[in-house]
Formats: C-alpha cells, structure tokens, sequence
C-alpha cells in the first residue's frame, strides 16, 4: 500500500495486459482498478474493492501490509470491476459490513450474490464516523449508472469519485502527470463511458468544483492532487457549445462515397472549417468517440448493401445515438447500385440526436458535376450554420 494522505492508502492494482473494456472498449493502455484504505484512530474503510480476476493478488497485497481488520466496505458502484472482490472480502474480514445505497445494495445481492445482512444502506448526504474522520455520502446517479454514489471525507477533503473523472490508465506515480497522454485517455474514457450522461456530468463537474476538494481519487487511472485539472476538462467536455469541428465518418466499398467525403472535407476545410474524417471498418472507435465530443455536425457516409445502408454504417448511427454526442446539425451522403432505402434505418437512429439535418445526397455509382455541385451547396449550408452559431 502507498500513503496518499494523513493515513489514507491506496491499495488498487494495474492491468497493463488488460486489451478491451466491458467486450466492448479497446484500451490503448490497459486500465487500473483503485481501491483505497482509510484507517480512523477507531474503525478502517475500504472504499471501492476490485475487479474478479485480481481479487487474489489483492488479497495477497492487504495480507503482505499487515491489514487484519477491516469494519467498513464502502461500495460507491455496483458493477464488478469496483465491487467484485466483496464477498471475498467479508470472508477475510468476518466482522465487515457493505455500506452503500439502496440501488447498489440490488445490484451486489443479484450479481454478486452478497448477503443482505452484511448490507447496511446509507441515504444521500449521510455520514459515518471512523473516530478522527468522517465519510459522507453523496449520491451522484447517472454517472454512468443510477446506483453510482461518492465517499467524501470531510476532514482530509478528498472526494473518491468512483468511475466519474476517471481515465483507462496505468501508472506508476499515484498522482497525474498533466501530459498529453493522459488527457487522450480521460477524454476516450469520458466519450466512451461519460458522454451519454453528459448534463449529469456537467451538474456533478460543477459540484465537486465547488467544493474546492484538495484531491479527487477516482476508480480507474491516476489521483487528481491538482484536482482543477480535470475538472477544467470536464468543464469543456460537459459545455453545451460544441467547436467548429465536422466529423466524416464512412464506409466506402467502391470509392463513390469516399470521393464525396473527400471532396466535402476538402471544402469545408477551405471554408475555415476543421473536419474529422473516419473511415468506419479500418480506423479505431475510440478515435471517433472523442471526436464526438467536440463535434458541431456529423456527416454520415454509406455505400449501400443489398436494400439498405452499409450495417457499419448503421452500427456507427446506432452508436452516435447512444453516445449522445452535442453536435447541432447533420448530413447524409451515399452511394448505391441497384436501388433501395439509403438513409431511412439510419436516420431513425440518428432521430434521438436532434440534428438540423441538410437534404441527404444519394448518388447511383460514381458521382458526376451535378452530384459536386450538391456537395458544394453542402458545405456553404453547413458553413452558415457553422456560422450562425458562432462557431466561425
């Protein structure tokens, strides 16, 4: 274990290995699960546990640093890569009791199967006394799911923030290193995790500034000593003014639609306009994610297959959907062979979004001087929309 603070440890693990998140997030730098050990002058808290696969080095760590009593296990998240060595836990500490919210208290009984009467449930803003420091909860749902809860203690003013403000990163120094690395990271991890709850992150970004903490102590990647520094980030992520950015992404299975994105980009970029171009089956999703974040508009390109849109391009709708991105405004571009629904699948999952939608441009095969003279009427509405918007 390593001291953080005035008898506060950590006493989490890397997983350097680690390649791909949930089945689902590829991690360019595997992933850290934070566990934390508060020793009071009268009882000792865990807050936040570990991931099922390492419970036993875990283990092996608390027994190596002498921890042979344990009162407390603070569960601020139900999912198991913060909760998952639990029941391991109250094996080792008998006398432990969970205390955590009524919807993480769900959770753990149904996924983990910890007993209900190891279980005490805590209401929002209540505190517990561990002799000379005092834990307050603070319910924060919807970041990222209802049951998510954080531990403040009061006399240290450290603030543990489970997943929120966080980062899939592996380190060595406890606490960040501003970098440009680590700022990709958190930002992937927000795009990916965070983004959909945007307004929820904004509210609770805006909280924890406000109480001027001296650390935030998150569950995966480093400590924040200098906690403005992400919470600056978040401020821009979370904001409701998206930047002059038009994100491209594509699926191009002859070059018809590439050479529209290609021509398009190009225009926009004349226009002062920074674009993003994405090509849907070769480029990494985390890429696109983070891009999402900053984008004003989002220009979808489809070749089509069979009868419908290219079902990359449709995962990439369904998955802008999801993300919840603040972009304003949207275009559709495609080519075809023999005929069918272009854009209906995929501007049915791109309704959620609430895009300003330009007239979509469908193109039989190749496009000719009609169809560029379309791309170009394209660019001149996204540059006005751009511009009315006072992105420009």
């Amino acid at each position: 274990m390593k001291e953080i603070k005035n008898n506060i440890y950590y006493c989490g693990l890397n997983d350097c290995d680690r390649k791909i998140f949930d089945e689902l997030i590829p991690l360019e730098h595997g992933t850290s699960y934070n566990s934390y050990l508060v020793k009071g002058c009268a009882k000792i808290a865990v807050i936040d546990t570990m991931y099922p696969p390492m419970t036993s080095q875990y283990l092996q760590n608390l027994d190596a640093d002498g921890v042979t009593k344990v009162d407390y296990i603070i569960a601020n998240h139900g999912e198991q890569d913060h909760s998952g060595s639990i029941s391991a836990l109250l094996e080792k500490y008998p006398d432990a009791v969970v205390l955590t919210n009524s919807k993480v208290a769900s959770n753990i009984k149904s996924m983990l199967h910890v007993p209900e009467n190891k279980i005490r449930e805590v209401v929002d803003g209540e505190e517990i006394s561990l002799g000379d420091k005092t834990l307050k909860f603070i319910f924060a749902p919807g970041v990222h799911w209802p049951d998510t809860m954080f531990t403040y203690i009061k006399e240290d003013n450290v603030i543990f923030t489970c997943d929120f403000l966080g980062a899939h990163y592996t380190f060595e120094n406890l606490f960040a290193v501003e970098s440009e690395e680590l700022e990709k990271s958190a930002k992937r991890y927000y795009a990916e995790i965070m983004m959909p709850f945007r307004i929820m992150c904004k509210k609770y970004t805006a909280m924890i500034k406000g109480m001027n903490v001296d650390m935030i102590m998150p569950s995966h990647g480093p400590i924040h000593n200098k906690p403005e520094y992400i919470l600056n980030l978040y401020e821009k992520w979370t904001s409701d003014k998206p930047e002059n950015l038009v994100v491209m992404p594509y699926v191009s299975m002859y070059n018809s639609t590439k050479e529209m994105i290609d021509y398009l980009s190009e225009k926009l970029e004349q226009k002062g306009i920074k674009t993003f171009k994405f090509d849907i089956v070769k480029d990494d999703l985390g890429d696109l994610a983070m891009a999402l974040v900053d984008s004003a508009t989002i220009v979808l390109g489809t070749s089509m297959v069979l009868a419908n849109a290219h079902p990359a391009a449709v995962n990439i709708a369904y998955l802008a959907s999801v993300l919840r991105p603040k972009a304003k405004f949207g275009a559709l571009i495609g080519s075809y062979g023999w005929g069918g629904n272009l854009f209906g699948l995929i501007g049915e999952l791109l309704k959620p979004l609430n895009l300003d939608v330009i007239e979509p441009l469908t193109v039989k095969g190749k496009p000719s001087a009609v169809e560029f003279d379309r791309l170009d009427d394209i660019a001149v509405s996204i540059f006005e929309k751009h511009k009315s918007s006072g992105l420009l």
